[in-house]
């Protein structure tokens, strides 16, 4: 048994009781439209105001709603993909986290309002994420990174595997506490923390059938798990940011490693004693904060078109 209260410390268990006191464990048994409900209600109690000199407009790409930030005209776009396991989240769930990353970067954010499952099921959320990038590229011009968490990260990861070869000027990616397995695995993290707070396997299980058609899997098809992927050469400078307390926590560096043995590079950080959906704690818990930092300089450094870490792993 993972003893997480040695693990977590008081600054981050403060967060997951906020959360759960508007987003309980079993919301995986609730209805859809329940689900988002109290989704929506929790991250509203987390959210922040814009940083100071932070635009925030309403725009279609592709036909896909997306919020564009900018603070300052750039010539680089980050593409960012909300989490919520596919069900869940939107141009609100994610907004003041988009505002910030631009903040700090001075890098116009266009967050995109993908379709959702089970209405919608894949590849629907990726050809959005697809297409929202590229017709965002097509109005603005200039340089691409591509960004999102849990299942964003998903996302943004299909979205550069598929655009190999376009010529869309991708930069790099920044991927936070990202589900990119075709199997939920019985050793490793997901047998470590499949019990871990914020998200347990079970809940992963839950997410990972209810975007497939009936019948299909993710195996073989890496729009829906670029693990599945049988060539990772190509592919930008990856940073990926994970949670210790994650059953998800291995999938990171299992696909860092896979773009370095392709020749690539990629780098991966295991944020210690986190767990997933910390971004919305960088407010109240110092680790969370250090982290949430540790993306925006990558967001950064991708930008200036560094890669600053010495070794991959």
């Amino acid at each position: 048994m993972t003893d997480y209260a040695t693990l977590i410390d008081e600054e981050t268990w403060a967060f997951i009781r906020k959360t759960q006191g508007s987003y309980p464990d079993d919301t995986t048994h609730f209805t859809i439209a329940d689900q988002r409900r109290v989704y929506d209600a929790m991250c509203a109690t987390f959210r922040r105001p814009h940083p100071p000199g932070v635009t925030a407009t309403y725009r279609h790409f592709a036909g896909v709603p997306c919020r564009v930030y900018e603070v300052a005209p750039g010539t680089l776009t980050v593409m960012y993909f909300h989490g919520g396991g596919f069900v869940v989240g939107g141009l609100d769930s994610h907004d003041d986290v988009c505002a910030e990353i631009c903040a700090a970067t001075d890098h116009r954010v266009v967050s995109a309002d993908y379709r959702l499952a089970p209405e919608h099921l894949h590849p629907a959320a990726f050809e959005d994420c697809r297409d929202a990038t590229r017709a965002a590229h097509a109005a603005f011009g200039g340089r691409l990174l591509l960004a999102g968490d849990s299942a964003g990260a998903n996302l943004a990861a299909a979205v550069a595997h598929d655009a190999r070869g376009s010529g869309l000027p991708i930069l790099g990616q920044v991927l936070i506490y990202g589900a990119f397995s075709e199997m939920i695995g019985t050793t490793g993290s997901y047998a470590t923390h499949a019990e871990a707070p914020m998200l347990t396997r079970a809940d992963v299980e839950f997410y990972r059938d209810i975007r497939m058609p009936a019948g299909k899997t993710a195996a073989g098809d890496p729009t829906a798990a670029p693990l599945a992927d049988t060539d990772f050469s190509g592919l930008p400078p990856t940073f990926l940011l994970a949670a210790e307390c994650d059953p998800l926590a291995d999938d990171s560096p299992a696909y860092a490693e896979r773009i370095a043995a392709a020749g690539g590079r990629a780098h991966c950080v295991i944020a210690p004693g986190l767990v997933h959906g910390f971004l919305r704690a960088r407010h109240m818990s110092a680790r969370a904060k250090a982290a949430f930092r540790q993306i925006t300089d990558a967001v950064a450094a991708l930008g200036r078109g560094e890669f600053p870490w010495p070794e991959t792993r």
